[in-house]
């Protein structure tokens, strides 16, 4: 019992030191979030700039560049579709990101667990043989106690480096992913403001010159009476 308790202390060893590197190294800022296309979206203001990011994302893959890829080929969809498929191959990104975690989480409650099996195996057989034998030698039980412990502190020793790198990646993972959100709202922002103001002057180009109105009749003004108008002429006195 004891030794399957040491073999499998040192498999989970092992498979966490596998995932520490494993993640440390996928969770690079330079393979995630690369600074070269998180200054191309800066400098992204047209669709020359559009297939000069489509470049950089293509030669230099990445879960950013991957999504920026999504987002610049879908700009002919309206701006809410375009950011609810976004946000969708987002959250499959962030469990890529994920991935591995699980396995550090697991490791973190295991190990402590594996190694406390192991020293309540070795204490029940060594209280075992002291019961057949009798206690003789009580310096020898005192050295066979100790090695019994010995599983404890292996599994204290896994468990708490694994325990703060699931605490960092978990929170690393976080910050990418907050960073990447806001890369991708600005691309879309930019793009489809840049869209409207294009739409908007080739509006102002075609459209035809407002017409002046016509010029309204103005009436002539009516004569002035003369002083004299509307007075009756005096009859001729009868001969």
């Amino acid at each position: 019992m004891d030794e399957l308790v040491y073999i499998l202390l040192g498999l989970t060893s092992i498979t966490g030191l596998a995932f520490i590197i494993e993640r440390g190294w996928t969770l690079r800022w330079d393979k995630v979030a690369p600074r070269i296309i998180a200054d191309a979206v800066e400098a992204c203001r047209s669709a020359d700039g559009v297939n000069v990011l489509r470049q950089i994302c293509e030669t230099r893959p990445s879960p950013l560049g991957r999504l920026l890829l999504l987002a610049s080929a879908r700009l002919d969809w309206p701006k809410a579709d375009n950011a609810d498929a976004l946000q969708t191959a987002a959250r499959h990104e962030i469990v890529r990101l994920e991935r591995g975690l699980v396995v550090l989480e697991i490791i973190v409650g295991i190990a402590p667990l594996l190694g406390l099996v192991g020293t309540i195996a070795g204490m029940m057989t060594l209280f075992g043989d002291i019961g057949v034998s009798g206690l003789n030698d009580a310096a020898r039980l005192a050295k066979g106690i100790a090695l019994i412990l010995n599983a404890t502190l292996i599994g204290l020793l896994i468990a708490i480096p694994s325990l703060i790198a699931w605490s960092y990646f978990s929170k690393k993972v976080e910050v990418l992913a907050a960073e990447m959100e806001a890369i991708c709202d600005d691309f879309i922002r930019r793009m489809y403001s840049a869209r409207a103001d294009e739409m908007k002057t080739v509006k102002d180009a075609v459209a035809p010159p407002v017409a002046a109105p016509p010029p309204v009749a103005v009436p002539p003004p009516l004569p002035a009476p003369r002083s004299g108008a509307g007075r009756g002429k005096r009859p001729e006195a009868a001969r």
